[in-house]
């Protein structure tokens, strides 16, 4: 089972919802990503100025970067409305060219995952991209035409965890392509305050560093940190977050003093005492720690080799010298 900490699709309605509110609306109230800012707020002013379509965007990252969050934030600098979907779920030509035509002036179109559209999809979004048309077929056999309908400027913004999966067809045909790096302490200490701020929760400062420190360089990690101490501190304490309450919440959810949860230590120990260091498969790690190899490599080894605990090779996955380390001190 995914830690919730780290599983984009797991938690409740109203979690969801708080998470919704904690985004942020505006370009300036965005925190981090200084280079992707200054990029998205020229290229977004010109289009302003000339009355267009923002040009096409890929953002590719780890999940819980604020991928979807930049997406929003480039609609609302536009002032228009954004359409959101994702790319499993656009199974047949028919479904995006039924969101395509839906579009209005200068609309956003959001696809997470973009790297999962299937072929037959891939191809009608080329001359959507290009020329805002899109051709349709009508009836079967040999009675069967195409009929090409024009669209209204819009924006396409796909979002993905692995850039290597999208063909070069499409990866060219955005005008941005732009990676979003792992945020700094200080500046999810920000987030995390920003967030204690809309929540009402009292956060002390040293607090808001010990749960920004612990959150894996993620805004969304740090801010599903920040909800579940103030949980504890609601229930074990008087409802304040001083540094005492924040360490001993994360020491109570499995949250260890380098950010690893239950999973990365499976990881760590499946590595160090089951394989005896490595190197070992991505399919025999997953089935020794009971996860999917996809969710090992696309959530948990990024940060496991940002923290130099884990190698990948041509021959598998190793654990260097700082992962036995935190096995052998946790």
């Amino acid at each position: 089972m995914r830690e919730e900490f780290l599983d984009p699709n797991i938690g409740q309605d109203h979690e969801v919802s708080e998470e919704t509110g904690l985004r942020p609306r505006r370009l300036d109230d965005f925190v981090g990503q200084r280079e992707l800012k200054e990029h998205l707020d020229i290229m977004l002013g010109a289009a302003r100025q000339r009355g267009q379509a923002a040009d096409h965007i890929l953002l590719a990252g780890p999940p819980g970067l604020g991928k979807t969050t930049m997406a929003g934030i480039v609609a609302a600098e536009m002032a228009v409305t954004m359409h959101v979907t994702s790319g499993p779920a656009l199974e047949r030509a028919g479904d995006l060219a039924a969101i395509l035509a839906k579009l209005g002036e200068h609309d956003v179109l959001f696809i997470d995952e973009i790297h999962r559209l299937s072929r037959a999809v891939e191809e009608i979004l080329y001359p959507a991209m290009e020329d805002f048309q899109i051709d349709i077929v009508v009836g079967k056999g040999p009675a069967a035409s195409s009929i090409r309908l024009t669209l209204a400027p819009f924006t396409l913004i796909g979002a993905t965890t692995r850039t290597g999966m999208i063909t070069g067809p499409l990866r060219d045909r955005f005008g941005l392509v732009a990676r979003l790096d792992y945020y700094e302490v200080n500046e999810l200490e920000s987030i995390v305050t920003r967030a204690s701020g809309i929540l009402d929760v009292p956060l002390h400062a040293d607090a808001a560093h010990e749960i920004a420190r612990r959150s894996r360089g993620t805004p969304r990690i740090g801010n599903r940190l920040l909800r579940r101490v103030r949980d504890f501190a609601e229930v074990r304490a008087d409802g304040n977050i001083t540094h005492a309450i924040a360490n001993e919440a994360l020491l109570v959810f499995g949250v260890d003093e380098k950010g690893l949860d239950k999973v990365d230590r499976a990881i760590l120990s499946a590595l160090c005492k089951q394989f005896k260091g490595g190197p070992v498969g991505l399919s025999t790690l997953a089935i020794a720690v009971g996860e999917q190899p996809e969710t090992i490599e696309d959530v948990y080894e990024p940060f496991l080799i940002q923290q130099g605990m884990l190698a990948r090779t041509p021959r598998g996955r190793v654990a260097t010298e700082a992962a036995w380390a935190h096995i052998s001190n946790p």
